[in-house]
């Protein structure tokens, strides 16, 4: 059984507002931390997305990477992180990179799938109940880096969160 009850992201266009869309969508609880002033690369963070402002922009920790805090932070206050990105990506942007360490550091569980992967939702569902994942941080590439990503992580995200009512109920 699926214990998923919140997910969480920073809001950049592209994979977080895919995922916040996808729990919106289907009366999930969604949130997150985002940067000061609502910054994506689009310009403003809808504020249909219940996300909440960073004192700061960058985290002490990585002060070279952008949006560093926002990323630190929504991993800290998850059970897991997923990172969603296509595998037609050799390496991970300097940002994704960043959400693999906080991970690391913080000793929370990541899983890296390609949204397109058929297997992928067996995967990720198959994951979330074996760690037992309440709150679900979602991260990946932005639009302009990859474009289309925001609707596949909707697609994938709303699939696996039905099959995860439906088996809850």
């Amino acid at each position: 059984m699926i214990a998923l009850r919140k997910i969480i992201s920073g809001g950049q266009t592209g994979v977080d507002q895919g995922a916040l869309r996808a729990a919106q969508s289907l009366g999930f609880s969604c949130g997150g931390w985002c940067p000061p002033g609502r910054a994506c690369e689009s310009g403003i963070i809808p504020l249909h997305f219940p996300l909440q402002e960073m004192p700061e922009e960058r985290s002490p920790n990585a002060p070279g990477i952008p949006r560093s805090l926002r990323t630190e932070w929504n991993v800290r206050d998850s059970d897991a992180t997923l990172i969603l990105q296509p595998h037609a990506r050799e390496r991970p942007d300097p940002g994704t990179a960043w959400t693999m360490q906080c991970a690391t550091e913080f000793g929370r569980p990541l899983l890296v799938c390609d949204p397109c992967d058929v297997a992928a939702s067996g995967r990720i569902l198959g994951w979330l109940t074996k760690c037992d994942v309440r709150t679900l941080n979602v991260a990946g590439p932005c639009e302009g880096t990859s474009p289309g990503i925001g609707e596949q992580t909707f697609t994938l995200l709303h699939g696996l969160l039905l099959q995860s009512r439906a088996s809850s109920a």
